[in-house]
């Protein structure tokens, strides 16, 4: 019994400190004044799809005041990986965001699917930030507290 209820308050400091805990996540990766954190998801190919997600990107950047006030990052898998293509219609605007310290992230699990549909690995900007699993990453995010919007 006694080995319960050490078991429950130590729980329960562990849950009221994880606030300050995701804080000194967002000192760590450089935006210690960041008001929110927020993942856009991108799975699909369409331009004005991707063209939303960028303008989405943009706005919260403008509503909190700058790039040093929000961590933001978009998350690109299956037909959105376009979106990391180099010759991608949205280049300049990414280019754009990127100054702004957004960061993009791209599925190596869809890069290796195209790989072994195609025979022909995609070559991405040299800005992604890969991880194995997109929606895996999305989850993980959720997970600490940031909010995840599909545009």
């Amino acid at each position: 019994m006694k080995y319960w209820k050490q078991t429950i308050f130590f729980s329960a400091i562990l849950f009221a400190a994880s606030p300050v805990f995701a804080n000194e996540a967002a000192e760590v990766d450089g935006k210690p004044f960041a008001q929110v954190h927020v993942v856009l998801q991108l799975g699909d190919g369409d331009a004005k799809t991707q063209a939303r997600v960028i303008n989405v990107a943009n706005n919260l950047i403008k509503h909190y005041g700058g790039p040093d006030f929000i961590d933001l990052e978009i998350v690109a898998y299956g037909p959105g990986l376009s979106l990391l293509y180099p010759d991608n219609p949205n280049a300049d605007r990414i280019s754009s965001l990127l100054v702004s310290d957004v960061k993009f992230i791209g599925c190596m699990n869809t890069v290796e699917t195209i790989t072994r549909k195609t025979g022909k690995k995609p070559i991405l900007i040299p800005a992604t930030i890969p991880v194995q699993t997109g929606v895996a990453h999305l989850v993980d995010r959720a997970g600490q507290g940031w909010v995840v919007i599909r545009p």
